[in-house]
């Protein structure tokens, strides 16, 4: 991990537990309440779509911009918080 956010750290120093998906780096309460709208209210949610999608970096953030209008950055963000979570507990 390079340059990681503080969030980004928290997230994945951890087990997923209940975190609701604001929990995720790149994810605000913007883009976490449009995940929510869509049915992906936990951190949990998300991570299923992150592994049903083969943790494929380039499909994942397609699948985030799509669902949230986030910028690339942002899903880039949350895709590497992911992979860095399953790197640590799967």
């Amino acid at each position: 991990m390079s340059s990681t956010s503080q969030k980004h750290r928290n997230f994945v120093s951890e087990p997923m537990g209940e975190k609701p998906v604001t929990d995720l780096a790149g994810i605000g309460e913007t883009y976490g309440q449009r995940l929510e709208n869509q049915g992906f209210d936990k951190a949990y949610v998300v991570l299923g779509q992150f592994l049903v999608l083969k943790k494929n970096e380039e499909l994942f953030i397609e699948w985030l911009k799509d669902i949230t209008s986030c910028n690339k950055n942002h899903a880039t963000t949350c895709y590497q918080c992911l992979s860095d979570w399953c790197a640590a507990f799967l």
